[in-house]
């Protein structure tokens, strides 16, 4: 006898039942840019940093607004300690800057045959910066920081910005957490949707199929930002394999999925048996459910990062399994921070020494991976409050039912 909420329904029975929901929540609006680039101009004089360049993608987003994919050409912006912002563009796309953007700044632009880091310098000394440190966006690609190395005296020192750009956005706002909690919230309800529709047989790309166009249900346009599903021994490879296997009775099923709303990202995996559980994948999940609530127990205010990765490792050594990254174990990190990115900072890991404080969002995934038998991943998301820790969806409830249809 299946788990409870495990298989008996339809792909068409839940497409139908999905009412859109995504447009209950509010994006981030024009004041919280405005409000990131005091900060950060805060950290940045308190670390004598005149400007830091942030390069097109997901940093140019956080502060300026303005959105653009990278590209082989140069396009960002220098943000200045004094608040003021400048856009480096070829030409040709000066127009489509200008349509972008959210915090008003000149643009500068160069020709395609012209050289943009001799106008990178040109705007820095307009600003009177004539050496000490410059930062550069931690995502700034090499072709771009060497091009600047090239052009620019050795009066300047460039230096890495992920002290301003992570000590900003490693803490989130009220507006940013109530986003993240909207787009979880509907990847709970599209995992609880594919596990219904389950049955013996049914291939990885049904599901992927299916859980993209559930998403779309939910108002998210984009659909899924990524799903993972594995089945038997294929749960055992913590991001999968290349060619998936169907489902047969009496395997562990892995979904890992999420979604985009308002550039904010969800990420949920559910584990559970299709078929009759026996006692080996029963103990593992256990183990899982217990080592999941270690990692949230450890997450209090004022301690490392590393504090959490270590509970996980703690409570697998105490049952056998490890130690460190050994398998069967715990192979990776305990967990990733989550944002605009779905891999940010803080990182759950060993060697994190980032101290935990409100606001911060990440993940808790000490998945088990049993080597030729099944994985067990239980991922659920966490944010730091004034009073500790809180989980963005509740943890799965047991492996006879996993998302508590019994509560």
């Amino acid at each position: 006898m299946n788990a409870l909420g495990i298989g008996g329904s339809t792909i068409e029975i839940e497409l139908n039942a999905i009412q859109p929901k995504a447009h209950l929540v509010k994006p981030i609006q024009e004041e919280e840019f405005e409000i990131r680039i005091r900060k950060a101009c805060n950290i940045m004089k308190q670390q004598d940093i005149p400007v830091i360049y942030l390069h097109a993608g997901t940093n140019l987003f956080y502060f300026t607004g303005t959105k653009w994919n990278p590209s082989e050409r140069m396009v960002g912006a220098l943000l200045f300690s004094n608040g003021e912002v400048h856009y480096i563009a070829p030409q040709f796309e000066k127009g489509t800057i200008l349509d972008f953007m959210v915090v008003k700044g000149p643009v500068h632009c160069w020709e395609e045959h012209e050289n943009p880091y001799g106008l990178y310098l040109e705007i820095l000394r307009s600003k009177n910066i004539t050496q000490g440190k410059i930062a550069m966006d931690e995502a700034t690609p090499f072709f771009v920081i060497d091009g600047i190395l090239k052009v620019i005296p050795a009066t300047y020192e460039l230096i890495n910005a992920k002290p301003v750009t992570a000590g900003c956005r490693m803490i989130k706002s009220s507006a940013e957490i109530a986003i993240m909690q909207a787009a979880m919230d509907i990847t709970l309800e599209v995992q609880k949707a594919a596990a219904r529709i389950l049955r013996t047989g049914i291939s990885a790309k049904e599901i992927i199929d299916f859980i993209n166009e559930a998403h779309k249900r939910y108002g998210i346009s984009s659909g899924s930002y990524f799903c993972i599903v594995l089945f038997g021994v294929d749960s055992s490879f913590p991001h999968g394999v290349k060619t998936p296997k169907n489902l047969e009775e009496n395997e562990m099923v892995l979904i890992d999925t999420g979604c985009v709303l308002h550039n904010y990202i969800s990420d949920i995996t559910r584990t559970y048996v299709y078929g009759e559980i026996n006692e080996e994948q029963r103990k593992i999940w256990n183990l899982e459910k217990e080592t999941q609530l270690s990692a949230f127990k450890a997450a209090q205010l004022g301690k490392p990062c590393a504090v959490i990765d270590n509970a996980s490792r703690k409570t697998l050594e105490a049952n056998g399994l490890g130690p460190d990254y050994k398998i069967p174990g715990l192979p990776h990190r305990t967990g990733h921070g989550i944002g605009l990115d779905i891999h940010e900072w803080p990182y759950i890991a060993r060697h994190e020494d980032t101290i935990l404080a409100p606001g911060m969002c990440f993940s808790n995934e000490p998945m088990i991976c049993v080597p030729d038998k099944f994985g067990i991943r239980l991922e659920d998301h966490i944010y730091m409050t004034e009073e500790g820790p809180k989980w963005f969806t509740q943890p799965a409830h047991s492996i006879e039912d996993p998302f508590g249809i019994s509560l």
